[in-house]
């Protein structure tokens, strides 16, 4: 794919660099090309000192952290089972966009549309997780196969020369526990008090074939009208009736025609970047993390999965100082069109 610069080549990724066969979200297969540390043993890394790394560049700097709790002078009071992008701070605000006890880019749920208890509907963030530092720029959360679902799973997060965080997450089903035949997947960004709870997308209302323009994202409470689809977008997934996570299926009366949105906190814009192909879907919460506290969240969803291959979501977090709608999009072109295929 034209433009991805996921390209952390080391010996780590030369160990998988074959191609195996693979799913696309909409199940029609293609090759995947492996680039995290999925599948490589856990003893051709060291052991790190510390649960998470400092990553900076491009005048941005992230604190990459597993499911452990954290407590010292880089991330004070963090608090297990919040792995991700704990810390994000850029030249123009040093403060963290993130609530420092929570996360973004955040891995919160491994789903299949059925009740269960909360340790289950969480696993992500109970699941054995290992830090594994790639390079200067580069560290991967890899989780072993998880208890109830039995879903191995890597996150690599990668901070690119202008300070974006490019996220590629493969993972592997290794059986068939997913009951209603697909795997659900959904990442969380709680996001401290910022003066707008609410998001910004191009798109349209659903019954509107054409895009109309920016549309605000807004949700009255957690849980209602929460999740915005892609115009195209018409999967059905089975659930059940007292299925308990009420974002991720609550519809908004919005489809977007862009896949990627934005919100702003004291004067700062973070834009979450994504490729059509994986077809996300967005998600908001106005209170995910605390009251003033938003989540602002996207899902990724597999249906028809098989046992044993490998299937792979890449997205980017763009972090900078906000001036408009338009200035947003235009300084997160580059990074949007390099997450598409190149044409023909």
């Amino acid at each position: 794919m034209k433009g991805l610069l996921n390209s952390a080549w080391t010996p780590f990724a030369v160990l998988a660099a074959g191609l195996l066969i693979g799913h696309t979200a909409a199940g029609q297969a293609e090759r995947v090309t492996p680039l995290t540390s999925l599948g490589t043993p856990s003893t051709e890394f060291p052991t790190p000192d510390q649960h998470y790394a400092v990553l900076k560049r491009g005048g941005v700097t992230a604190v990459i952290v597993d499911n452990a709790a954290v407590d010292d002078g880089v991330l004070p009071g963090h608090r297990a089972g919040y792995s991700g992008v704990a810390s994000l701070t850029h030249a123009a605000r040093p403060e963290n966009v993130f609530v420092p006890t929570y996360a973004g880019l955040n891995f919160e749920h491994i789903h299949d549309g059925t009740t269960q208890d909360r340790t289950v509907l969480f696993e992500p963030r109970h699941a054995e997780m290992q830090l594994r530092r790639v390079d200067e720029y580069t560290v991967d959360l890899y989780q072993p196969p998880t208890p109830h679902y039995g879903l191995e799973s890597c996150h690599r997060y990668r901070l690119l020369g202008d300070g974006t965080i490019e996220m590629t997450f493969e993972c592997i089903p290794r059986r068939a526990a997913f009951r209603n035949g697909y795997i659900g997947l959904f990442w969380a960004s709680y996001i401290r008090q910022p003066e707008s709870l609410d998001i910004h997308f191009r798109g349209s209302l659903a019954d509107e074939p054409e895009e109309t323009g920016w549309v605000r994202g807004v949700t009255p409470s957690h849980g209602v009208l929460a999740t915005h689809l892609a115009q195209g977008d018409h999967r059905r997934f089975t659930r059940a009736e007292d299925f308990p996570l009420s974002l991720v299926f609550s519809r908004s009366n919005h489809r977007f025609h862009e896949p990627w949105y934005f919100g702003v906190s004291h004067g700062m814009a973070l834009a979450f970047l994504f490729r059509s192909a994986d077809q996300p879907r967005l998600t908001q919460s106005p209170s995910g993390g605390g009251r003033g506290n938003p989540a602002w969240d996207f899902q990724y969803l597999i249906p028809d999965y098989r046992v044993d291959k490998r299937y792979q979501m890449i997205m980017r977090a763009q972090y900078l100082p906000f001036e408009s709608n338009d200035q947003v999009a235009e300084a997160t072109a580059e990074n949007r069109s390099a997450l598409q295929p190149a044409a023909d």
